[in-house]
């Protein structure tokens, strides 16, 4: 139980530094030597959890995306909109999250697979409208699939975007105005009247969920 819970402790350390390592330098320019000098961990140790630097980056574009979801909210629309804005929010305080980021639209990363956290959104943009669909909460011509793909693109842009002109510094705004731009044109009037869309949302949903941390890495 001792050895189990020090490797927790190990996988976790390498994970964290690599973040580190690879939001400042890009997956390219990143090397193992940093994330063993970063990490001050062996190479056996670290080869022993990620035997390459593809499967390290594997790894944290996985962890970005292993924390708890936004609780269920009686609006789903209400619901999709916690999600987008606490990622957000993560994004902007959470190294884990700005590395998955990074390497996840890093189009210099040749032979790592990026298509996974996009797959991962769009899942949850999916499920999370056909619910709402099913409460009647759409307007009739919204196809789900095709609403969670603009949805998860737009925000990929908009980090982008954010990253390059503010160090993520007004994502909050961004989002804001990317989902009172977008959700008119899909949700009821009625609905969307009462969703709380403000810059605001984002920091008051993860300090809804730090009342009962879990931590996945």
């Amino acid at each position: 139980m001792v050895k189990q819970d020090r490797a927790i402790r190990t996988r976790k350390v390498i994970l964290e530094s690599a973040a580190r390592v690879f939001e400042e330098r890009g997956y390219k320019a990143a090397t193992i030597n940093e994330i063993l000098t970063a990490a001050g961990v062996t190479k056996g140790a670290l080869y022993f959890h990620f035997p390459s630097k593809e499967a390290l980056a594997d790894g944290i574009m996985h962890a970005q995306n292993q924390w708890r979801a936004v609780p269920e909210r009686a609006c789903r629309v209400q619901q999709l909109v916690d999600t987008i804005a606490v990622h957000a929010y993560r994004l902007q305080s959470d190294p884990m999250v700005r590395a998955g980021v990074r390497l996840t639209l890093d189009q210099q990363a040749g032979g790592l697979d990026r298509s996974g956290p996009f797959d991962h959104w769009r899942l949850v943009g999916t499920e999370l409208l056909e619910k709402a669909g099913a409460q009647n909460e759409l307007l009739p011509h919204v196809d789900f699939v095709e609403t969670a793909d603009v949805l998860v693109g737009s925000f990929a842009g908009i980090q982008a975007m954010s990253q390059a002109l503010s160090d993520y510094q007004d994502l909050p705004s961004r989002v804001s105005s990317l989902v009172r731009h977008i959700l008119p044109s899909v949700v009821v009037p009625s609905v969307l009247a009462a969703v709380d869309l403000s810059e605001g949302r984002g920091a008051a949903v993860h300090a809804e969920l730090l009342e009962d941390p879990v931590d996945f890495l």
